[in-house]
């Protein structure tokens, strides 16, 4: 898409400014201008990434892109791995993979090995704005109404919000005072995406390898029959050294590097913003991605939390911005529970990298098992709310069904079809999903913002949905689902972002929006 000139010194509107052009922000734009707002995003890199930095999406973020409607498009680009092996002294050691394929209610239980540059290309192609790349922000401002950015091409947006996403020396972040501290263990890995000849058996898994008790390389296999190296190196860092270590690790097996397709180096650093909203929570610059948080690469986090970072702040924006029966302080209350959620989940992620990174200094079977140890955040299926005092979870649980967790991707059954489908290959991004389990009085309250399914047993009667039916007249679609039993008489609420909000009986759920959303 061509790039929108705009004459220096005049200023333009938009109710949305972005601030980095990688997935965090593409996803950010391509969200909020699916709902309605209008959106710049200005970038200070030359264009699009064409090579290189992250290689895997897992079982979260294939949900999150499912919602989106641009998973399909990325599917046949990558590969799927869901196994782990050992390689050591000329043989494999072990391989496992149940802390995927143990994942319930999960469709897609494995990573899908894809470069950073497809989808941060795959994500452009659906915006319907242009990236304003090789343009830097110089200078922003806000008020207690809106945001305020100049750029060194003379371009001024005002904006109701922003988003920083531009990365892990974030000049959004530094020009507002916000502290980005931590630790920098001393290490340094290469990285290198290479197509090689090898006669090393080949196999589409995460492969660790061990070398005199130290599991300093691993493979990834990758798309196009690429394969990526991360290395561990003392002293010097280069490419020849990365490729010796890598052939003393994969002994006896032969090893030739055809092409190495890109070859850089990986400094790790741990650090946290101490706040990922501008005026300590209170503010309308929201920090997202690796200005708000940065780790090492170990357990394949960094695109997979910024893309999440993107998935909860966009429907908060919009609701912001939009919804016009907002209550009071409602708005204030939806940005502040991003930063007390994703802030929490950020160090938790910090933490589980640092710990990965640590044990390369050991044994192939310690490093696996510390993988085993927080899979949860591996798949992304672990990742929670619940327990923190977010404001938007009201702590509440009923079965498979609790506040804070992720809403479980079921199988439900149309009424009158009998065709089987899953829960969020039916779901559209950006309203509540309010789901009615059992026998309930139905009552339709902010239609603009829910989707309501009522769900009843597999076996149950046909009258049990009290009259409602599919279709759009009263807005209630009837499933049935083995998840449902003949004693289930409750409601969840599901957020936009497809976490649970609320479990419960009565009016409770109305309550919950309610807090949100005035009548």
């Amino acid at each position: 898409m061509a790039q929108i000139e705009q004459i220096p010194g005049s200023e333009e509107e938009v109710d949305l400014a972005i601030i980095g052009g990688g997935p965090t922000g593409l996803l950010s734009g391509l969200l909020a201008s699916y709902l309605g707002l209008s959106v710049r995003i200005i970038d200070a890199k030359l264009g699009p990434l064409e090579l290189g930095r992250a290689d895997a999406l897992n079982a979260r973020t294939q949900q999150y892109l499912e919602i989106v409607g641009i998973l399909n498009e990325l599917l046949p680009l990558g590969i799927k791995c869901n196994t782990s092996s050992t390689f050591s002294e000329g043989n494999f050691r072990s391989r496992q993979s149940h802390w995927w394929t143990s994942l319930q209610h999960c469709f897609r239980p494995n990573f899908l090995m894809i470069g950073q540059s497809v989808v941060e290309q795959v994500l452009e192609n659906r915006l319907d704005v242009p990236v304003c790349y090789s343009e830097k922000v110089v200078s922003i401002s806000e008020t207690k109404d809106g945001v305020l950015i100049g750029t060194d091409r003379g371009r001024k947006v005002r904006s109701k919000y922003a988003i920083a996403a531009d990365g892990a020396r974030s000049t959004i972040r530094r020009s507002l005072g916000i502290s980005f501290t931590g630790t920098k263990p001393e290490m340094v890995w290469a990285v290198l995406d290479t197509f090689i000849d090898t006669d090393f058996p080949l196999c589409p898994e995460i492969i660790t390898f061990q070398l005199k008790g130290q599991s300093r390389v691993s493979w990834i296999p990758r798309e196009r029959g690429m394969a990526r190296f991360y290395v561990l190196l003392d002293g010097e860092i280069t490419q020849k050294r990365a490729e010796e270590s890598i052939r003393e690790h994969m002994s006896p097996h032969r090893v030739e590097f055809v092409k190495i397709e890109w070859f850089s180096t990986f400094d790790v650093k741990e650090r946290i913003a101490s706040t990922f909203v501008s005026k300590q929570g209170t503010g309308r610059i929201i920090l997202a991605g690796d200005a708000a948080h940065v780790h090492s690469v170990n357990g394949g986090q960094g695109l997979n939390t910024g893309i999440a970072d993107a998935f909860a702040i966009s429907w908060r924006v919009v609701a912001a911005v939009k919804n016009t029966d907002l209550a009071p302080s409602a708005a204030n209350k939806l940005i502040r529970s991003y930063d007390t959620e994703r802030r929490t989940v950020a160090q938790e992620v910090i933490d589980v990298a640092a710990t990965l990174v640590r044990d390369t200094a050991h044994t192939a079977k310690q490093y696996v098992s510390t993988i085993e140890k927080n899979a949860g955040y591996i798949t992304g299926m672990g990742v929670s709310y619940d327990g923190i005092g977010s404001e938007l979870i009201t702590e509440s649980e009923r079965g498979i069904w609790k506040a804070g967790r992720r809403c479980p991707d079921i199988w439900l059954t149309q009424a009158e079809k009998h065709e089987a489908f899953r829960l969020y290959s039916e779901i559209a991004y950006g309203k509540y999903l309010v789901l009615f389990l059992g026998r309930q009085d139905i009552r339709i309250v902010h239609r603009n913002i829910c989707t309501y399914f009522f769900l009843r047993p597999k076996d149950g009667g046909e009258n049990e949905s009290n009259g409602h039916s599919n279709g759009s007249e009263d807005q209630v679609h009837v499933f049935s689902s083995e998840v449902v039993t003949a004693g289930d008489n409750f409601v969840v609420v599901v957020r936009p972002d497809m976490y649970i909000g609320y479990v419960g009986e009565g009016d409770g759920w109305k309550g919950y929006l309610e807090q949100l959303y005035a009548t």
